[in-house]
């Protein structure tokens, strides 16, 4: 033997890829990878090897996740408001209310979500007055369910300069009333203005960044994931991933997707002026591979870019179909560039038009001779049917987040502005799969209220909302297999993410990320996938979550 291991795993039912099989009860483990699997597990054992028993629990991989924003939830979870997306007006408030009376009187309120339904509804200055009544006339900045719109106070007005003055910047919109006074509504990147006086009042250090993301990955933990991609990675949260990495406290494979263009979050800086850090701040558990594209907005806003027009409507028109944030020109440009690097792209399309952009963008790429960038169409609920088999043809993953397969506020909020029958191919997963298409699951988390692929997973395959909140099916014919829903959320988003070589299934030389099950996901009862959860969960070789 010239390998004792560190840790020998054993009574353990092994399912090495996630299918539904188990082919061992043993496994050992050395400085964090995989030695053995199976019989000869036992021979690496040695006077200071660890054994585990599992007692006949199931063991598989780590899940992974390929579209979430872990550090926003970090901050929520540590720092902020959090209010449910199906809260009503009045619970919004009473929560504001609540929060401001543990505040101090300069402090700001931060926090969301509140529904896209409730738009029109806030939309007024009547129900701007509520909010400054609520919150005691302190600045206030509660983002939205889709993490692209805001709804600010008077107060939080004023810190960020807004009047009645106030031109619309590019790529948002400042909601005005009757006599032209901001409502409070920023739509896209009006909130910018906001976003930016609220840095400037209360700016996160390295070490406070830090431990709001060490915060959302033991989120992430809880729900068996070990390997992730961040979808909108500012310079300030790699600086903050890198530390947390040189510490030994990074406990996850991370994947970030440095941002190209913002009119979201309020990051700074952007572009090349981030992508020159990116080989200072890569290390061995955090990687910066990609670039984040936000090629348009959202359909609830009508900043999403149709092939066909949305409903009309006062402001809009009748023949209006969103816009793309670049044209092809640019987007190729930036795609070539950054492919001439090894970098690979996630690109935000919520929209058949966006995604018909990329896929033409990438044609050229691909033309060029760069067939190794990885691309991501981050969303992509509406695809044409033609661009379908485009995917394959081109080697583009699809990136496909829950709220969108199953009835909810969201789809409630996308059914409202988009003609009858629209909505009927929504997130078209049966389709993609069956054309060949690799399919990545990724929460889009805090935007989703958990990151549960458990619950992810029935939702892909009843297409049943799993909260049991919204009744019904969102187009059932596009259910996909439980076996299937499985390697959307493990081996398929470790291979969208590019770390096949380091993790996703359990074989020697690879990384011991495991989760640990008291049953099987293919024994249970379908309906009791939504609340199933790990018993503990494995990265590198280390127990980082025990229930």
């Amino acid at each position: 033997m010239t390998s004792p291991a560190d840790t020998l795993i054993t009574a353990a039912r092994i399912d090495v890829d996630a299918s539904g099989e188990v082919v061992a009860d043993q496994m050992a483990l050395r400085r964090g990878r995989i030695l053995a699997v199976g019989e000869s597990s036992a021979d690496h054992a040695g006077p200071g090897t660890q054994v585990v028993d599992m007692g006949g629990r199931w063991l598989m991989p780590g899940m992974a996740d390929v579209h979430n924003h872990h550090l926003l939830a970090g901050q929520s979870d540590l720092f902020e408001l959090t209010v449910s997306p199906t809260a009503g007006l009045d619970e919004l408030l009473r929560a504001v209310a609540e929060h401001a009376a543990q505040q101090s009187p300069e402090e700001w309120i931060v926090g969301g979500s509140w529904g896209s339904v409730l738009l029109d509804q806030l939309n007024t200055s009547e129900t701007l007055s509520r909010m400054d009544e609520a919150c005691g006339g302190r600045p206030v900045m509660l983002r939205d369910d889709s993490k692209h719109n805001r709804w600010a106070s008077s107060a939080a007005l004023r810190a960020a300069g807004i009047t009645a003055d106030t031109p619309d910047p590019d790529g948002g919109q400042i909601l005005r009333d009757a006599t032209g006074e901001p409502t409070g509504v920023l739509i896209e990147a009006g909130g910018l203005l906001v976003e930016e006086a609220l840095a400037a009042h209360q700016p996160m250090s390295v070490e406070e960044t830090a431990q709001a993301a060490a915060r959302g990955i033991e989120m992430l933990h809880a729900h068996g994931i070990t390997a992730f991609q961040d979808a909108a990675a500012s310079l300030q949260l790699m600086e903050a991933l890198h530390h947390l990495d040189s510490e030994g406290r990074l406990k996850a494979w991370t994947v970030t997707s440095m941002l190209a263009n913002d009119f979201i979050f309020g990051a700074d800086p952007l572009g090349e002026e981030i992508i020159r850090h990116r080989d200072r701040l890569s290390s061995r558990h955090h990687r910066p591979d990609f670039i984040k594209i936000f090629l348009d907005g959202v359909p609830p806003t009508r900043s999403a870019a149709f092939l066909e027009p949305y409903l009309p409507d006062a402001l809009h028109g009748c023949d209006h179909r969103g816009h793309t944030t670049m044209d092809h020109a640019e987007l190729e440009s930036w795609l070539l560039r950054t492919a001439e690097r090894g970098i690979s792209a996630k690109i935000h399309c919520t929209g058949d038009a966006s995604v018909r952009l990329v896929l033409d963008a990438v044609e050229d790429v691909r033309r060029a001779g760069h067939t190794e960038p990885r691309y991501q169409i981050a969303h992509g609920q509406f695809i044409h049917p033609d661009d379908v088999p485009r995917f394959v043809e081109l080697d583009v993953v699809a990136d496909i987040s829950p709220a969108l397969w199953f009835p909810g506020v969201i789809v409630d909020a996308v059914s409202s502005v988009l003609p009858e029958g629209r909505v009927d191919r929504m997130q078209p997963n049966r389709e993609l799969l069956d054309a060949g298409v690799l399919i990545a699951g990724g929460s889009d988390w805090p935007v989703a209220e958990s990151p549960n692929p458990w619950a992810a997973i029935y939702g892909l395959v009843t297409r049943q909302d799993p909260t049991r909140r919204a009744p019904g099916t969102l187009c059932p014919d596009q259910a996909i297999t439980l076996r299937e829903a499985m390697t959307v959320h493990t081996t398929a988003a470790v291979e969208a993410m590019g770390l096949s070589a380091e993790t996703g299934r359990l074989a020697p030389g690879l990384s011991a990320d495991f989760i640990v099950l008291e049953r099987s996901p293919y024994e249970v009862d379908l309906e009791e996938l939504p609340e199933f959860s790990a018993d503990e969960t494995w990265f590198a070789g280390q127990r980082v979550h025990a229930r």
